[in-house]
């Protein structure tokens, strides 16, 4: 039987929407507010899907408890209340927006997971605005 489970976390991050190839001028008009200099922070919202067989020994897909587990030790404690432009290796040199933020996410996650799930990554920015990978 092929079903998916999910779990929701989440992490409070601040960044700086930048690009440094461009003007100061070109950044504010491309980036708005989210290009304040000092930086500015969101409330993000998680939810990271696992899809696959459920084991017919123990009906699981996934034990939740260690899907919340990676979740928690590969994101939240990577993410949470960090400047993702300063203090993380993964945005110092990638703009973080919300899109490559879930994709990163889903990569950490992807590695941390055995081949025989497919996972994606639901996170939302604001609760209007939220990215997802792999886009359906």
């Amino acid at each position: 039987m092929r079903i998916s489970a999910f779990r929701k976390a989440h992490f409070n991050a601040a960044h700086r929407l930048h690009n440094p190839n461009w003007s100061e001028e070109k950044n504010r008009e491309v980036f708005g507010l989210c290009n304040n200099p000092n930086y500015h922070g969101h409330n993000y919202e998680l939810e990271v899907k696992v899809t696959g067989e459920v084991d017919p020994e123990t009906g699981y897909l996934i034990d939740l408890k260690y899907l919340k587990d990676i979740i928690t030790e590969h994101v939240e404690h990577r993410f949470d209340h960090k400047n993702l432009n300063l203090d993380t290796e993964e945005f110092r040199e990638l703009n973080p927006t919300a899109e490559h933020i879930c994709f990163v996410i889903w990569k950490i996650l992807d590695e941390q997971l055995e081949d025989k799930y497919e996972v994606a990554v639901r996170l939302y920015e604001t609760p209007r605005n939220y990215v997802e990978y792999p886009a359906v």
